[in-house]
């Protein structure tokens, strides 16, 4: 996905998504990193650092869900945001944009399952 230099550039630590609240765009890293995480009461817990080319809050495409989980800047980033508009009308020109997303989801789930056994085993996969 090549979208140029449009995006907005994030400061360290600044939050870009905020769990919980309710998403209508996803997002694409062009430059620098970003740290995906959960909350819950007292503690925070780092689910995975993503790199420019890769997505995030893409599931708001597709669904009316809260955000699962927060995404804050590690260092200087410049983030895309794309709506779901402009999403489906990429899909229209590139259809094989909707698989590689799909594509993407489907690991981050294989993923998080793999963890999950982990975590509830105590085992090393």
């Amino acid at each position: 996905m090549n979208f140029g230099l449009l995006g907005k550039v994030y400061t360290d630590g600044e939050r870009i998504v905020t769990q919980g609240e309710v998403g209508h765009c996803m997002y694409v890293i062009q430059k620098g990193k970003v740290e995906v995480f959960v909350e819950s009461e007292n503690c925070e817990a780092v689910l995975a650092t993503l790199k420019p080319g890769a997505v995030f809050g893409e599931m708001a495409l597709f669904s009316k869900e809260p955000r699962s989980a927060s995404v804050r800047a590690k260092g200087k980033t410049r983030i895309l945001t794309i709506d779901k508009r402009a999403f489906f009308k990429r899909v229209q020109e590139d259809p094989s944009l909707a698989f590689r997303i799909l594509q993407k989801m489907s690991k981050r789930v294989k993923k998080l399952n793999t963890e999950l056994i982990r975590f509830k085993t105590g085992q090393d996969l």
